[in-house]
């Protein structure tokens, strides 16, 4: 049995598009319904050593756009950028003696927070 790379599950939300119908399936399968090789075998009907090649050419698949593109990690950058600008924002708002600069302050964070990346 090989051991799951999380990280592919991330990787699917950024590139899985890019992959045939029928591998996303099984990958999908694998990763985000946590289906064994097996069971995706029997729901398939495919043999097991068929899903297992589906899912590993699908994981390299996906780990190369993601080295090529970066598009997963600069969205997890960008992530945490903007929740630690936010808890920046929101310890400024607790400091400020005017109520003019907190209101502004409030609604940058407002805005940053709907960007929902």
């Amino acid at each position: 049995m090989f051991q799951k790379d999380m990280k592919i599950s991330f990787l699917l939300d950024f590139y899985g598009e890019t992959l045939s119908e029928r591998r996303r399936e099984i990958i999908e399968m694998y990763y985000n319904e946590d289906l064994s090789l097996s069971e995706i075998a029997e729901q398939t009907g495919i043999s097991r050593q068929g899903v297992r090649d589906s899912v590993k050419k699908s994981e390299k698949e996906l780990l190369e756009l993601e080295e090529t593109l970066g598009l997963a990690e600069r969205f997890a950058k960008v992530k945490k950028e903007t929740s630690d600008i936010s808890v920046t924002i929101s310890k400024l708002i607790d400091i400020a003696d005017d109520e003019t600069v907190k209101n502004s302050l409030s609604e940058i964070k407002d805005r940053l927070e709907k960007l929902e990346i």
